[in-house]
């Protein structure tokens, strides 16, 4: 499965921005999804999953201000990032894995997008 994220940008304090990404295959609905971001230095830190029946969970510091949905007629998860604040700032990854219990376990990685929020 193939990964292609966008939407990345520089946005101020306080603004919104949507990432997406589109996978390749035919059975995207059943894909279990997540995004999730690094800063130079630090582990990749899990930000938002998506089963394929549409539950979702968040990061605590990301809960109430990110949303994370999918549209399976156009292969692609969205993250929604609203009240965005500088330590938001970090690269995003989504990626294809799957649940076992509530424990994801990632799989296949898209390339990062950029996301840089000034104060």
């Amino acid at each position: 499965v193939q990964l292609q994220a966008s939407g990345g940008g520089l946005v101020q304090a306080g603004g919104s921005l949507r990432l997406s990404c589109t996978a390749s295959g035919n059975t995207f609905s059943t894909y279990e999804m997540a995004w999730y971001r690094q800063t130079p230095g630090k582990l990749r830190e899990l930000v938002a999953t998506i089963r394929d029946v549409d539950i979702t969970d968040y990061n605590g510091s990301v809960k109430g201000r990110f949303t994370i949905s999918r549209d399976n007629a156009k292969n692609t998860v969205y993250l929604q990032m609203s009240r965005l604040k500088p330590e938001d700032t970090a690269v995003y990854y989504c990626n294809k894995g799957f649940f076992r219990g509530d424990y994801y376990y990632p799989g296949n990685w898209g390339q990062g997008t950029q996301v840089t929020v000034s104060s």
